[in-house]
């Protein structure tokens, strides 16, 4: 009975949290963010366009590739975006509905980044160590499938996490962060019993990160013994260099996770830093992935020279 009530007070209009902003600093914080999010949207699009028009670029490796950008998009736009706003015209009010969108793409992001990763970490496993039996392998059939299963994969999981996050009630009206998340969101219940939530929650966090990194630590391993005992070829020599792309990547993103994770873990840690690193996660990946990859894979280097310069000719 008092559940019932509570959740007759539960409004779709929540309140969100707030970083502390001297207000002489919330124009310049809001134009740096500004930026922040233009170049990231510009370059990882460049990126993608690159992938799609140029033909040296139609290759399993880049098939794969074009998944990393475009959940780079998807990450950082749920994210950067609304804070702006928000931080701007200082409302600090979230519509239900759109928090709940917004958690399930933050969710998605982090999920497709370890899968895609993963996924590429295999490519390039196949590349170095099987170069004959490369392309008879990698067909458009199995790309599909490895793109498929990656993607699939992610949203399985997590909308099996939502819709256990859904049948929670709700009497509560405050989101303690800068942007909601799926523990943000169960924050709103009414004191009811989320044990089956949390459970789940570090489930697909450790199944995600086990299956991931298994498949990462198994293709870099057999890559790095290719290297040791057999000779560099120029084409190996491309594929080692890709390598270091994507485990630069894997560890900028997995060092932001670790480090925030750890942050909630100490109390003393300021709520506004605490919500500062929690927001990086979403916003470092997707503004550097472009020009990591941009300056180690010799193939999109080349192909964007190219771009440029039959522009240059042309006007």
């Amino acid at each position: 009975m008092e559940n019932s009530v509570l959740n007759e007070t539960f409004s779709f209009d929540l309140k969100i949290a707030s970083f502390d902003i001297p207000p002489s600093a919330v124009y310049p914080i809001f134009a740096i963010g500004m930026l922040i999010y233009l170049i990231s949207v510009v370059s990882n699009l460049t990126i993608l366009l690159l992938i799609a028009t140029q033909k040296s670029l139609h290759k399993p490796m880049f098939y794969i590739l074009f998944s990393l950008p475009l959940n780079d998009l998807v990450g950082i736009t749920a994210l950067l975006p609304r804070v702006l706003v928000d931080i701007v015209t200082q409302e600090h009010t979230v519509y239900y509905p759109t928090c709940v969108i917004q958690a399930f793409l933050i969710h998605m992001f982090g999920g497709g980044t370890l899968f895609v990763l993963a996924a590429m970490s295999f490519d390039r496993y196949l590349a170095i160590c099987k170069p004959l039996r490369y392309h008879s392998i990698m067909t458009p059939l199995t790309v599909a499938g490895i793109l498929l299963l990656a993607w699939g994969t992610d949203f399985i999981l997590i909308l099996v996490l939502f819709l256990l996050q859904s049948r929670i009630r709700r009497c509560r009206n405050v989101i303690q962060n800068m942007y909601c998340s799926n523990f943000a969101l169960l924050g709103l219940s009414c004191g009811e019993d989320t044990t089956i939530n949390n459970i789940y929650g570090l489930f697909i966090t450790a199944f995600m990160h086990i299956i991931t990194i298994t498949i990462q630590l198994f293709s870099y391993v057999q890559i790095l013994l290719a290297c040791v005992f057999h000779r560099q070829s120029d084409a190996k020599t491309k594929a080692l260099n890709t390598c270091l792309a994507q485990l630069i990547v894997f560890l900028i993103f997995e060092f932001i996770t670790v480090f925030t994770i750890t942050t909630y873990r100490f109390p003393n840690v300021p709520t506004t830093t605490r919500m500062t690193i929690g927001m990086m996660t979403f916003v470092i990946s997707p503004f550097l992935n472009p020009f990591i990859y941009g300056m180690k894979t010799k193939d999109i280097r080349i192909s964007f020279l190219q771009v440029v310069r039959k522009r240059k000719l042309s006007t």
